[in-house]
């Protein structure tokens, strides 16, 4: 069976930084960090999360993932407090990464219940709670992993409903999905997607649409221009990335590119290096 993550990874990875490791006492905020999101893992303690009009109870060790900023706040015992181990999470290109945009606003998950990640976070516990030379940076890499771990088991326990990963969580959608995700250039067809799922065509529509809550054609243009996008910020040339993602020529690519993003390639890299002082 094809890697599910292995394509979504590669082009839109994700990236940790540790910013507490200890005990947290009382009352504490996170506030809303521009572009990032965090998982916050929760070795011993009760903890109080309270997020929107939300609040949530936490009573035994937990993991809480914010993948898009979302201000939120802990409330623990003031003398002895939670010990927890918290991240923000850099998801490559913001609000446009498919991965970060799948996701709920917030996910809370027994440690116990993300299958085969118990040996990754006993070793995450120890570095992060202990003095030693390079631990920030394998306690990082530790969570980027435990992040991968919570993608598959959201996606093998049906804990997604609509959206990308619930179609790769699908049996027969994920072939396709897959599919378009390893090739985007080539020419698909309904047809040729249907055959990767195993289904006919009607019944891969319908089953696609019901499941993902878009047509196959809709979601192949996203992921073809999300890529383009990706390698705008790299600073690649518009012509290089037409032929990779699909697009015959520029101006089929700006075409597709305007009615995805509302605005012109040019006109939309114009606009992110304004808005990061880069212009």
């Amino acid at each position: 069976m094809a890697d599910r993550l292995a394509a979504l990874m590669a082009h839109f990875p994700v990236s940790a930084q540790v910013f507490n490791a200890g005990a947290l006492c009382g009352l504490n905020h996170v506030e809303d960090e521009a572009g990032r999101g965090q998982l916050h893992l929760v070795r011993e303690g009760r903890v109080e999360v309270r997020y929107r009009r939300e609040s949530l109870q936490v009573t035994e060790p937990s993991l809480l993932l914010f993948p898009r900023p979302l201000p939120h706040s802990f409330v623990t015992d003031p003398v002895r407090g939670a010990d927890m181990v918290c991240a923000h999470l850099v998801f490559e290109g913001g609000a446009a990464n498919p991965i970060a945009a799948a996701l709920p606003p917030a996910v809370c998950l027994p440690l116990s219940a993300v299958g085969g990640a118990a040996p990754v976070l006993a070793l995450l516990f120890e570095e992060a709670f202990e003095q030693r030379c390079g631990r920030v940076a394998l306690v990082e890499r530790l969570f980027e992993v435990v992040m991968i771990q919570i993608l598959r088991q959201l996606m093998e326990s049906g804990g997604i409903r609509g959206g990308m990963l619930s179609g790769l969580a699908h049996p027969r959608l994920r072939a396709a999905l897959v599919a378009m995700h390893e090739a985007p250039s080539r020419e698909w067809s309904l047809e040729a997607l249907a055959e990767q799922a195993g289904m006919s065509r009607s019944a891969f529509a319908g089953t696609f649409r019901d499941t993902v809550g878009t047509t196959p054609g809709q979601y192949l243009q996203a992921w073809r221009i999300g890529l383009a996008q990706q390698a705008l910020r790299r600073g690649r040339p518009l012509k290089v990335i037409a032929s990779e993602v699909g697009y015959g020529s520029e101006a089929a690519l700006s075409r597709a590119f305007k009615a995805q993003a509302g605005q012109s390639p040019r006109a939309w890299i114009h606009h992110l290096r304004g808005q990061s002082g880069l212009a």
